[in-house]
C-alpha cells in the first residue's frame, strides 16, 4: 500500500493554517488612515514608474513598514474573491535646513516670510502589486497636520482595501513616495489556496478543484487525483525557476480519477505540479512538494554538470537553481584530494570545486580536453606586489615552495632550472591578471637527465652480462629468445601510436576533438594531437611539426587518424582541385592545412591503407561527403561505429580483444558530454541551464 509522502493529503496547496476572513461588500477600492491623518485614493490606477531617488527638500513623509491582511470581497454571500489589504506605516524623515543668512547674522533674514516649520506635511504614496499575470499601481494621498510632525517619529498608517489575486499565488508589493526620496519598501505575500480557507464554499473557483494526494511506493512516487469520473482537468509538471519562466516537463488533459506514477530519479527540489479544471477562467493551483526531500536534492547534484564555455568562463548546468560556492584548486597527477591555491587565484584557472551546505558536491577539471592528459609539470605561482615587487613559488602537495629555496622538495632542488625556463619562455602561461600569474613548466627533461646515469649503468651491466652469456652459447640462444618475447610484449603494453589530424573549424569543434583524444588516451594508445603541443607547434612551425610527428608515428608502426569535418572536406577539395592550399590566412597552429602536402602523396601512391584511417562525427558529416580519394581507407562515423574504429586502431596483427565493446562504451561515455555541448551549445533551448560566475548570472546556479 502507498505510504503518504510527507504525510500530505492536500487540496493543491501549501498553507496548513485554516483562515477565517473578514468580508468586504462591494466592488470598489477604498482607503482609510490613522486618527489625525487625512487621506484619499486616486480614482484610477497609475503607471508603475518609481523614478530615481532625489534629495529631500526638508522633512518628508516616508513609508517605513508594510503590513498585509487577507480579506474577502463579496458581491453576494456565495460569490467572493480573495483580496489583500495593505497598511503602509509612515514616519517623518529629514530635517529643516538652517538658512545661511540666519546662521551668519544669528536671526531671521526676513521676518515677513511665513515660517514653514509650522506647516503640515503631504505625501503621495504609491503601492505597486505584481501577481502573475496581474500588475497594478495605486496612488494614496496623505496629509499630516503640523502638530504630529516630529522628526524621526511615526505618524500613523494609511490602509488600502484591497488587491484581488488568485488563490495560491505569490504577490509582490512595493511602496514608495512620488517623488521618491528613499529606497522603496518591498514585501512578498504567499496567498493560501482553497484548503486553507474556512470559507472555501463562498469562493466559486474552489468548488471544482481536484484533490491531490502525493504518496511514495518503494522507488516510485504516486500522484493520486481524487475527482469524479465526469470531471475534466489539466495536469502539468514543471521546473520552477528563480530567474526566468518555469520550464515545462509534462502536460496532459485528463478525466478523473487518476494515478500518475513518477520515478524517484525524476524528483528534484524545483519539480512542481499545476492542476486546474478544464473550464473557462478556472484557477490554476500550484504545489512544489519536493523542496525539502533529501532524495530530490541528491538527484539534483547528480544531474548537475560543469561545462567550459571559454578559457575564462564556465557554466553550471542543473535543473534547478543551486545555492553553491565555487573555488579553484589544483591536483598533482594521482593526487587526492584537490588542494586549495595559496594565495587564491581568480576564476580563470584549472579545476573548479562546487560546495553546498559545507559539503563538496561536484569537482571537475574543465580544461582537461584542451590541455590534454595530466603531465608531470610544475605549477609556478607568481604574485605581484606594489612597486613591481614579485615573488614565485612552486605548488606541491606540501604547500607552495618559495623559489629559490633550500628546502628538500623536488621543486626546491630544481628551482634554479625552473626559474631559467620561466625567463627563457619555456613555461606555458595558464592565467594572468594584475595580482599575479600561473605558469606550467615541463619537468620531462630533468627527469630524463636524472635517469641518464641509471640507463648508462644498466647498459654497462647488460654488456657485461652479454659477454658472460656468449661464453655459454647454448644458454645465450635461450636468453635471446626470452629477450625478444619481452621486447614484443613491452611494445604491446606500451600501446600503438596514433596521430590525430583535424581542421580547426571553430573552438567548439576543437573541444570536441580534445574530448576524443583524452578518451583514446585511456586505452592502450599513445595519442598525439596539435591541441596538446601548442608550444612545440609555435616553435617549429606547423609543417615541420607534422612531418616529425608523421615520420615518428609511421616508423613505430602507428596509425594516422584523419578526422573529417565540413572544414576539412573543403580544404581537401581545394588541394585536389588546385594542388595548393586554398586562399585564406594560415593560422599559427593550423597543422591540418600543413599536413595535406604529405598526406596526399601517401594516398595517391597507394601507401595509405594500413597506416591511415578516417573518421567523422554523426550528425556533423556523412561519410559520403569525404572525397573519394580518402575513402580508400576505412572511414568510421562516431560514436555509432566506435567498436570498429577502435579495432582499426589496434596493432595490425594484434588479436581482436574481447574487451573491445567494453572499451567502446567507455570512450562513448567520455565523449557524450562534449557531443551534447557541441550540438546543444549554451543559449539554445535545453532543460536545466544556469550560468556560473565567469559566464553570467550565477546558479546556485553556482559556481
Amino acid at each position: 500500500m502507498p505510504v503518504p509522502w510527507f504525510l500530505l493529503s492536500l487540496a493543491l496547496g501549501r498553507s496548513p493554517v485554516v483562515l477565517s476572513l473578514e468580508r468586504l461588500v462591494g466592488p470598489q477600492d477604498a482607503t482609510h488612515c490613522s486618527p489625525g491623518l487625512s487621506c484619499r485614493l486616486w480614482d484610477s490606477d497609475i503607471l508603475c514608474l518609481p523614478g530615481d531617488i532625489v534629495p529631500a527638500p526638508g522633512p518628508v513623509l516616508a513609508p517605513t513598514h508594510l503590513q498585509t491582511e487577507l480579506v474577502l470581497r463579496c458581491q453576494k454571500e456565495t460569490d467572493c474573491d480573495l483580496c489583500l489589504r495593505v497598511a503602509v506605516h509612515l514616519a517623518v524623515h529629514g530635517h529643516w535646513e538652517e538658512p545661511e543668512d540666519e546662521e551668519k547674522f544669528g536671526g531671521a533674514a526676513d521676518s515677513g516670510v511665513e515660517e514653514p516649520r509650522n506647516a503640515s506635511l503631504q505625501a503621495q504614496v504609491v503601492l505597486s502589486f505584481q501577481a502573475y499575470p496581474t500588475a497594478r499601481c495605486v496612488l494614496l494621498e496623505v496629509q499630516v497636520p503640523a502638530a504630529l510632525v516630529q522628526f524621526g517619529q511615526s505618524v500613523g498608517s494609511v490602509v488600502y482595501d484591497c488587491f484581488e489575486a488568485a488563490l495560491g499565488s505569490e504577490v509582490r508589493i512595493w511602496s514608495y513616495t512620488q517623488p521618491r526620496y528613499e529606497k522603496e519598501l518591498n514585501h512578498t505575500q504567499q496567498l493560501p489556496d482553497c484548503r486553507g480557507l474556512e470559507v472555501w464554499n463562498s469562493i466559486p473557483s474552489c468548488w471544482a478543484l481536484p484533490w491531490l494526494n502525493v504518496s511514495a511506493d518503494g522507488d516510485n512516487v504516486h500522484l493520486v487525483l481524487n475527482v469524479s469520473e465526469e470531471q475534466h482537468f489539466g495536469l502539468s509538471l514543471y521546473w520552477n525557476q528563480v530567474q526566468g519562466p518555469p520550464k515545462p516537463r509534462w502536460h496532459k488533459n485528463l478525466t478523473g480519477p487518476q494515478i500518475i506514477t513518477l520515478n524517484h530519479t525524476d524528483l528534484v527540489p524545483c519539480l512542481c505540479i499545476q492542476v486546474w479544471p478544464l473550464e473557462p477562467d478556472s484557477v490554476r493551483t500550484n504545489i512544489c512538494p519536493f523542496r525539502e526531500d533529501p532524495r530530490a536534492h541528491q538527484n539534483l547534484w547528480q544531474a548537475a554538470r560543469l561545462q567550459l564555455l571559454t578559457l575564462q568562463s564556465w557554466l553550471l548546468d542543473a535543473p534547478c537553481s543551486l545555492p553553491a560556492e565555487a573555488a579553484l584548486c589544483w591536483r598533482a597527477p594521482g593526487g587526492d584530494p584537490c588542494q586549495p591555491l595559496v594565495p587564491p587565484l581568480s576564476w580563470e584557472n584549472v579545476t573548479v570545486d562546487v560546495n553546498s551546505s559545507e559539503k563538496l558536491q561536484l569537482q571537475e577539471c574543465l580544461w582537461a580536453d584542451s590541455l590534454g592528459p595530466l603531465k608531470d609539470d610544475v605549477l609556478l605561482l607568481e604574485t605581484r606586489g606594489p612597486q613591481d615587487n614579485r615573488s614565485l613559488c612552486a605548488l606541491e602537495p606540501s604547500g607552495c615552495t618559495s623559489l629559490p629555496s633550500k628546502a628538500s622538495t623536488r621543486a626546491a632542488r630544481l628551482g634554479e632550472y625552473l626559474l631559467q625556463d620561466l625567463q627563457s619562455g619555456q613555461c606555458l602561461q595558464l592565467w594572468d591578471d594584475d595580482l599575479g600569474a600561473l605558469w606550467a613548466c615541463p619537468m620531462d627533461k630533468y627527469i630524463h637527465k636524472r635517469w641518464a646515469l641509471v640507463w648508462l649503468a644498466c647498459l654497462l651491466f647488460a654488456a657485461a652480462l652479454s659477454l658472460i652469456l656468449l661464453l655459454k652459447k647454448d644458454h645465450a640462444k635461450g636468453w635471446l629468445r626470452l629477450l625478444k618475447q619481452d621486447v614484443r610484449s613491452g611494445a604491446a603494453a606500451r600501446g600503438r601510436a596514433a596521430l590525430l589530424l583535424y581542421s580547426a573549424d571553430d573552438s567548439g569543434f576543437e573541444r570536441l576533438v580534445g574530448a576524443l583524444a583524452s578518451a583514446l588516451c585511456q586505452l592502450p594508445l599513445r595519442v598525439a594531437v596539435d591541441l596538446w603541443s601548442r608550444r612545440e607547434l609555435s616553435a617549429q612551425g606547423p609543417v615541420a611539426w607534422f612531418h616529425a610527428q608523421r615520420r615518428q608515428t609511421l616508423q613505430e608502426g602507428g596509425v594516422v587518424v584523419l578526422l573529417f569535418s565540413p572544414g576539412a572536406v573543403a580544404l581537401c577539395s581545394e588541394w585536389l582541385q588546385d594542388g595548393v592550399s586554398g586562399p585564406g590566412a594560415h593560422g599559427p597552429h593550423d597543422a591540418f592545412r600543413a599536413s595535406l602536402s604529405c598526406v596526399l602523396p601517401d594516398f595517391l601512391q597507394g601507401r595509405a591503407p594500413g597506416s591511415y584511417v578516417g573518421a567523422c562525427f554523426d550528425r556533423l558529416l556523412h561519410p559520403d561527403a569525404v572525397p573519394a580519394l580518402f575513402r580508400t581507407v576505412p572511414v568510421f562515423t562516431l560514436p555509432s561505429q566506435l567498436p570498429d574504429f577502435l579495432g582499426a586502431l589496434q596493432q595490425p596483427r594484434a588479436p581482436r580483444s574481447g574487451r573491445l565493446q567494453e572499451r567502446a562504451e567507455q570512450v562513448s561515455r567520455a565523449l557524450q558530454p562534449a557531443l551534447d555541448s557541441y550540438f546543444h551549445p549554451p543559449g539554445t533551448p535545453a532543460p536545466g541551464r544556469g550560468v556560473g560566475p565567469g559566464a553570467g548570472p550565477g546558479a546556485g546556479d553556482g559556481t
